[in-house]
């Protein structure tokens, strides 16, 4: 009866251990969808920012506005794609990295960026605030700034530009 018993308990045991590793992976719950107003068309702007559509991802940034005035990361990529058009554009660039950093003034993407125009704009000294405040923030980014300013060219890759959510 021991053995019986012994041999029960150990098959119990390996049913619950390897039921559960079973179960728990086959039961992962799926990512759920993130449903907060502008989340997706802010989703869709970085898509087509990342392909270099900067008119497009203008547009779905703007749409993402619309729904949540208030999404920081919307503003920062609605500057670098406006930025992207080119210098006619810059103040407006200026404009929305400017309200990114009101809005969260730790997004070191936004300081990243703006520190950028401004050195395109030809104001080394905001240029260098920024790196200040950048190497506070993000040391990869404020290293990825002041090469850009030391070389008077923007940097290659999309490394300052806010994620998807």
């Amino acid at each position: 009866m021991n053995k019986m018993l012994m041999g029960l308990t150990a098959t119990a045991v390996a049913l619950l251990f390897f039921g559960t590793q079973v179960f728990a992976a086959g039961s992962s719950p799926k990512p759920k969808r993130d449903t907060r107003p502008g989340v997706s068309e802010y989703n869709d702007g970085v898509k087509l920012m990342q392909r270099g559509k900067y008119e497009k991802a203008e547009k779905r940034f703007n749409a993402a506005l619309k729904k949540n005035p208030n999404m920081a990361e919307a503003y920062n990529n609605l500057g670098y794609s406006m930025r992207k058009q080119g210098p006619q554009y810059y103040d407006e660039a200026l404009s929305h990295y400017n309200q990114a950093i009101a809005l969260k003034s730790n997004l070191a993407e936004a300081y990243m960026y703006r520190g950028v125009l401004y050195m395109l704009m030809g104001n080394e000294d905001k240029a260098l605030a920024d790196h200040r405040k950048l190497t506070q923030l993000d040391r990869k980014l404020a290293d990825a700034l002041q090469a850009a300013i030391a070389s008077g060219e923007e940097p290659d890759g999309l490394d300052g530009l806010a994620r998807k959510w």
